[in-house]
C-alpha cells in the first residue's frame, strides 16, 4: 500500500503506534518504544518518495527488534539485572540491513532472562502474555516479538534460536518464523554474542505473520558478514520448482518430502498430529510425493545440544550471574534431568560435577562436538532422499504461565522434552520455518515445523508457502 501510494509511511507508523498503545498493556510485548523517531524518519521517508527517491523493498514497513539484538540508541539488555541499563552505539548488521532497505524501527520487545526459558519473563520487564490468553506464554526467549507481530503491533521483526527461540513463540503465537543455517545470516550484534560453540547453534532469524513477509524480511537480512564467525557468502537462489498455478497459487512440485508425527520418544498432543497430517495433504496437492520418514540420531543429537546450550551456557553465565544461573528455566530444567538419570550418554569427569548438573572437562567437550559432527552427517545422508522434513513444533500449544510438565496420551513430558523438536535442528545446522496450520480444543494456535538441508532456505521457504496456501496460515487473534 506505501509502495502503491495508497498509504503514506507516516500514516502506517503511526497506526501501528496507536496498537502498541491499546494492546502492549495487556500483552507487556514491547519493551521500549521510538514513537518520535519513528514518525521523524516515516515523515522523512514520504518527503523523499515525494521526490522521487526510491523508498526500498521493505519502504515504510514498521518492524520490531528482540531486545537482545542491539539498535543504535536503544538498551540492549537481553532480560537481565547484568545488563540493566546497556544502550547499544550502533546497530546489528540486521537491523542496519533492514534499516538501508527502507524498515522503520518501532522499538524492541521482551525476552527471557538472559534468553534462557521457553517463556517470556525477566526480573527488568516482568511478564509477556499470549495474544490468544493472556494466562498462557507466548512462548520463549523470543516471545515479545512473536506477540507483538501477532496482535498487529509490528508487520514483522527479527529474533534469535539457539534452541527453538523463534519457531516455538511462532507456533505459541501463530505467526512465522525462520531459523536460519548458522551464517546465511549475520548474527553480529546479538548479546550475548554467538561466539565459540553458540556460533555452531545461535542464529538470528525473521518473525513475521506470512511465509511471503518472511521471505521478503529473508532476501534483505541474508548474506555473509566477514566479522561473523559462522558467516557463509551464500547468495539467495529461488527455488526454480516453484510455480504459480493458474488460480494464482503456489506449487512446489517433484519433491519427495519425508515427515512424522513424533519422534517416538515424546509424544505429541492429538492436535498436533493433525496438524503435521494437514501440512502433509496440503504437500500432496501441491505435486510433492510425501511420504513417513524416520531420522536415525535425533535423540543423541537432543543430548548432545544439552552439552552445547545448558552446559556450556551455564559455565559462560556463570560469570555474570555468579550463582543466578542455577535457576533460569532451561538451566535449572536440564539440571534436573541431568540429576534424574543415567549420565553415561555425555561422557563426564565425575570429580567435576557438583550440585548443578555436570561440568564438561575439556576432553569431554571436544569429544561431544566430533560427536555431534559424526550425527549431523549421519543426518544429512538421510536427507539425502528426503530434501525437507516435516515434524512437530513442540509436542503442546502455548502453556499456561507456570506450567512445567504435561500429560500426554498418559506419560508425563518434561518442560525440555516438550521442547526437544526444535533443539536437534539448532546442534544440527539446519534451516527450519513454522507456518501455523492447526488449533488445538482451546483455539490455541498449532504450527508445524519445515526442515530443510543447510543452506536451502529458499527450498525450506517455498515449501513453507506451500504449507501455508492448503492450510490458511495466520488468523487473527480475540485481542
Amino acid at each position: 500500500m506505501v509502495a502503491r501510494g495508497e498509504c503514506s509511511s507516516e500514516d502506517l507508523v503511526r497506526a501501528h503506534l496507536d496498537r502498541i498503545q491499546a494492546v502492549n498493556p495487556s500483552l507487556n510485548a514491547v519493551v521500549e518504544v521510538r514513537a518520535n523517531g519513528a514518525l521523524a524518519e516515516a515523515k522523512a521517508q514520504d518527503e523523499a518518495a515525494a521526490r522521487g527517491v526510491p523508498r526500498g523493498p521493505l519502504g515504510g514497513l514498521p518492524i520490531t527488534i528482540k531486545s537482545s539484538i542491539e539498535v543504535e540508541g536503544l538498551r540492549c539488555e537481553a532480560g537481565s539485572p547484568t545488563r540493566a541499563g546497556i544502550v547499544a552505539h550502533r546497530d546489528a548488521v540486521v537491523v542496519s540491513r533492514l534499516r538501508a532497505a527502507g524498515a522503520i524501527v518501532l522499538g524492541t520487545t521482551n525476552v527471557a532472562e538472559m534468553l534462557m526459558a521457553y517463556s517470556s519473563e525477566n526480573p527488568l520487564y516482568g511478564r509477556t502474555n499470549n495474544p490468544w490468553a493472556v494466562d498462557r506464554t507466548p512462548g520463549g526467549s523470543s516471545g515479545g516479538e512473536a506477540a507483538a507481530i501477532a496482535a498487529g503491533c509490528s508487520a514483522g521483526g527479527i529474533g534469535s534460536d539457539a534452541g527453538g527461540s523463534v519457531r516455538v513463540p511462532a507456533h505459541f503465537s501463530g505467526i512465522c518464523a525462520l531459523k536460519p543455517t548458522p551464517g546465511r545470516i549475520p548474527s553480529t550484534g546479538h548479546r550475548p554474542a554467538c561466539l565459540g560453540p553458540f556460533a555452531l547453534i545461535g542464529v538470528v532469524g525473521p518473525m513475521a505473520r506470512t511465509v511471503d513477509d518472511l521471505d521478503a524480511m529473508f532476501r534483505v537480512i541474508a548474506g555473509d558478514d566477514r566479522v561473523d564467525p559462522a558467516g557463509a557468502p551464500v547468495s539467495i537462489v529461488p527455488y526454480e520448482p516453484h510455480k504459480l498455478a493458474s488460480d494464482g497459487s503456489h506449487r512446489v512440485e517433484g519433491l519427495t518430502i519425508g515427515y512424522f508425527e513424533s519422534d517416538g520418544r515424546v509424544p505429541v498432543t492429538l492436535e498436533t498430529r493433525q496438524a503435521v497430517r494437514a501440512a502433509v495433504d496440503a504437500l500432496s496437492a501441491s505435486g510433492c510425493r510425501v511420504e513417513p520418514a524416520t531420522i536415525d540420531g535425533l535423540d543423541r543429537a537432543r543430548e548432545i545440544w544439552g552439552v552445547f546450550f545448558a552446559e556450556i551456557g551455564r559455565l559462560l553465565l556463570s560469570e555474570a550471574l555468579h550463582g543466578a544461573e542455577t535457576e533460569l528455566p532451561i538451566l535449572k530444567a536440564y539440571a534436573e534431568e541431568r540429576g534424574g538419570r543415567s549420565r553415561d550418554r555425555v561422557p563426564v569427569d565425575a570429580s567435576t560435577a557438583d550440585s548443578v548438573g555436570v561440568s564438561l572437562s575439556t576432553a569431554d567437550f571436544v569429544h561431544a562436538w566430533i560427536e555431534r559432527d559424526e550425527i549431523r552427517a549421519k543426518v544429512l545422508r538421510q536427507m539425502e532422499s528426503h530434501r525437507v522434513l516435516i515434524c512437530p513444533v513442540a509436542a503442546i500449544p502455548a502453556f499456561r504461565h507456570g506450567e512445567r510438565s504435561w500429560n500426554i496420551d498418559g506419560q508425563s513430558v518434561s518442560y525440555l522434552d516438550a521442547m526437544s523438536y526444535t533443539q536437534w535442528f539448532n546442534i544440527l545446522g539446519n534451516p527450519a520455518v513454522v507456518v501455523p496450520v492447526g488449533r488445538s480444543p482451546e483455539g490455541l494456535p498449532i504450527g508445524v515445523q519445515v526442515v530443510g538441508r543447510p543452506y536451502e532456505e529458499e527450498l525450506v521457504i517455498a515449501v513453507a508457502r506451500a504449507v501455508e496456501q492448503g492450510c490458511g496460515g495466520y488468523r487473527h487473534p480475540p485481542i
